[in-house]
């Protein structure tokens, strides 16, 4: 046999050439769905109990500083938890994993250890 018999034929059907402008993936003007809304509770030592709704891509900082002015209260002197974990203000309640309905914990900053 010759190599020509072992070569494909060229009857055989090649694929189409891709066109870049078909293949590139659409661009919608919507915006992602991550704006879902969700309520948070922020619980301090002693049981005080203010409720938030806010977006789950908004930094928790805004979350921070309203609970600080409801209460009348410096934020850099209020600690914030989740599940014991310390929450820093550039965080937002989906980087945290946080779902509607959870805690966060406002604890007083406490100086020393006596």
């Amino acid at each position: 046999m010759s190599d020509a018999q072992h070569s494909p034929s060229k009857d055989t059907p090649k694929e189409p050439a891709k066109d870049p402008v078909k293949d590139e993936p659409t661009k919608t003007t919507e915006k992602p769905v991550n704006n879902e809304q969700i309520n948070l509770k922020v619980v301090t030592q002693d049981s005080t109990e203010v409720f938030f709704k806010i977006k789950k891509n908004t930094p928790l900082k805004k979350l921070m500083e309203a609970f600080c002015n409801k209460q009348g209260l410096n934020m850099s002197s209020v600690r914030f938890l989740s599940d014991g974990v310390r929450i820093t203000p550039d965080k937002t309640a989906s980087d945290l994993g946080l779902q509607d309905g959870d805690v966060i914990d406002a604890m007083m900053n406490q100086v020393g250890g006596f």
